[in-house]
């Protein structure tokens, strides 16, 4: 018996997600296709200036958005944050230190302390 190894494909949204950029700002070609995991690998291994340009640049999706503000992504959404942002204006909300950015990094700040403390009880009580 012989097996037949079909080439694994994903849809541009899965791919987008994986490489961290935003779907809508991806050249044409990219979202109109399928993507391979051998393709997908090797955008992530030599991305191409457009990718590159997307990472540095932006528009970032809402979980990159989040992570470079330091908050979690339902912050962004209770401070009205729903349009993919560039690094500019990334940039610039961090200059500007509304309240809701201070507020919501303290949230985040507690949620991970709370994590580990959490993490540390369990792996206390596995010794």
């Amino acid at each position: 018996m012989t097996s037949h190894q079909s080439t694994q494909t994903m849809k541009p949204a899965t791919a987008a997600k994986k490489l961290g950029v935003y779907l809508e700002a991806t050249p044409a070609e990219f979202r109109d296709g399928v993507v391979s995991r051998a393709e997908l690998n090797e955008l992530q291994a030599n991305p191409p200036q457009w990718l590159q340009d997307l990472r540095r640049n932006g528009p970032h999706p809402r979980p990159v958005v989040a992570a470079k503000l330091g908050v979690s992504i339902a912050g962004l959404a209770r401070a009205g944050v729903t349009e993919p942002l560039t690094t500019e204006q990334i940039e610039a909300l961090k200059q500007e230190g509304p309240e809701w950015l201070e507020r919501e990094r303290t949230t985040q700040a507690e949620v991970r302390k709370e994590a580990a403390r959490i993490k540390k009880k369990n792996a206390e009580h596995q010794a």
